[in-house]
C-alpha cells in the first residue's frame, strides 16, 4: 500500500515546504479512484486543504462529484482546460485530478507548477486506450511524477491480473465514455485474443 510522504528538511534542520507529483495510473475497473478518494480523505482528515478537480467532459456518475466504480464520492471542480486549474486551486496544499486523460496536454506543465509551489499533486488516469496505446497526457504525466502506482483489475475472462481495458462497442473513436456495458478488463492474452478475432470479421 501507498505510504505518503512526509515534508522533508533542509540542511539546516529546518523544516520546508516542498510539491511533489503522485501518478495512479492502470486500466478501467481497476480502483484508480478509490485509491484517489482513500489519500484524499486521509489529507483531509490531517486538516490539510484540499481542492479536486475533474475534466468537465466527465459525467458518468455525476456532474460535479469525482465517483468510484463503488460509488463512493467525494466533492471536485469540473473544468474545461488544464489551465484553469492554476486560477482555481489557489492556496491548497493538496490537489487531486481525476480522468488525467482527459485533460489536455497543458495538464503535464500544469501538475509541475503546481508542484513547484509547493502542493502535493495526486493524479489518477488510464495509462492506455482501447487500442492498448498510451493515452493522452499520462505518459508525460508518469515521467515527472515523483510517486507511481499501477492499479491492477481482475481479466473479465480469465481471472488473471488485467491492465487493459478491452472495448466491446465497434467504434475507433478515441474518447468513448462508458461503464461495464461498454468496457471489460482483460489481460495482455486476453485483449490480444479479442483484438485478433475483431480483425477476422
Amino acid at each position: 500500500m501507498f505510504i505518503e510522504p512526509k515534508m522533508g528538511k533542509s540542511r539546516t534542520g529546518t523544516e520546508h515546504r516542498g510539491g511533489w507529483i503522485e501518478v495512479i495510473c492502470g486500466s478501467m475497473f481497476s480502483g484508480k479512484t478509490e485509491e484517489l478518494l482513500r489519500r484524499l480523505n486521509r489529507a483531509i482528515i490531517a486538516g490539510q486543504n484540499v481542492e479536486i478537480f475533474k475534466p468537465a467532459i466527465d459525467t458518468r456518475y455525476h456532474d460535479q462529484n469525482v465517483v468510484s466504480h463503488n460509488a463512493n464520492s467525494i466533492r471536485s471542480t469540473p473544468v474545461q482546460f488544464a489551465n484553469d486549474i492554476l486560477l482555481l486551486a489557489g492556496d491548497c496544499e493538496v490537489v487531486g485530478l481525476d480522468e488525467a486523460q482527459f485533460f489536455d496536454t497543458d495538464i503535464v506543465e500544469i501538475c509541475n507548477k503546481l508542484a513547484n509551489s509547493g502542493k502535493r499533486v495526486i493524479v489518477t488516469g488510464l495509462d492506455m486506450d482501447f487500442s492498448g496505446r498510451p493515452f493522452g497526457p499520462m505518459p508525460g504525466l508518469i515521467a515527472i511524477a515523483e510517486y507511481v502506482t499501477k492499479v491492477h483489475a481482475i481479466c473479465i475472462k480469465c481471472g488473471d491480473i488485467a491492465n487493459y481495458s478491452y472495448r466491446k462497442v465497434a467504434s475507433q473513436s478515441k474518447v468513448m465514455l462508458g461503464e461495464k456495458d461498454t468496457y471489460e478488463a482483460r489481460c495482455r492474452r486476453c485483449f490480444n485474443k479479442g483484438s485478433a478475432a475483431e480483425q477476422k470479421i
